[in-house]
């Protein structure tokens, strides 16, 4: 005669389905970004409505500048240069050899620049990175790894794109490709740029990558945006 099955026990069910619910439940306390190393590097993928670039970041916080090298598809290559005491360069190396110098009043951006930045929860973004994600200052919209605490992608309000392809925490780009090519300090003219409330109207920050149009720069566009 087969013996009847031995009865499910409810218990270690229960046990399990309560270890599921208390992982899924988010904590009592909303994640917090974290802040930037202090020297990075990054290659990023830009996109605009199609339009896209390829952008080397290089952050160095203890020596107060950042560089951004933007390679525009099958084009042309632009250099920007920021520096902490509010000096950035944007210019190219071609033989076209332009170079717009603006004073820029706040400096790059502080590691902790996320902080207060609203967290909005988690989401699957580009192939499946789950990530913490934040918005500062109806600003900008970014996307951490829950896992590893990388940046894995952020969105400008503008709809601007940047995708992290790689991100390598304390390299350091050697002093000498650091300085800004002579005939930027040629030039009669700089720019200043006006009180942040205007320039938030009309700027796109270049956090790792803000599109330089060159027109735009000869007739005085705005660069520069604080998020602090």
């Amino acid at each position: 005669m087969a013996s009847l099955p031995k009865p499910i026990t409810a218990v270690p069910i229960l046990i399990l389905l309560a270890a599921s619910l208390c992982r899924a439940l988010p904590s009592s306390e909303d994640p917090v970004p974290a802040p930037w190393p202090h020297q990075f590097h990054s290659i990023l993928v830009m996109n605009y409505t199609g339009t896209l670039q390829l952008i080397d970041l290089w952050y160095d916080w203890p020596n107060g500048r950042n560089f951004n090298i933007i390679r525009h598809q099958l084009g042309s290559v632009a250099y920007d240069l920021e520096w902490n005491n509010g000096t950035s360069f944007f210019y190219t190396l071609d033989s076209a050899r332009e170079c717009r110098t603006i004073q820029v009043e706040v400096g790059i951006l502080r590691p902790d620049w996320l902080d207060g930045a609203k967290y909005l929860g988690r989401r699957h973004v580009d192939g499946g990175f789950l990530c913490n994600v934040w918005e500062k200052a109806d600003f900008i919209t970014y996307y951490e790894d829950v896992d590893t605490k990388r940046p894995v992608h952020w969105i400008f309000y503008t709809g601007r794109e940047a995708h992290v392809m790689t991100f390598e925490v304390g390299a350091a780009l050697e002093d000498a490709k650091w300085q800004a090519p002579v005939y930027c300090f040629d030039k009669k003219k700089t720019d200043t740029l006006v009180p942040e409330a205007e320039a938030e109207a009309e700027a796109e920050f270049s956090i790792t990558g803000a599109s330089i149009d060159w027109r735009s720069m000869r007739n005085s566009n705005l660069l520069g945006f604080n998020l602090s």
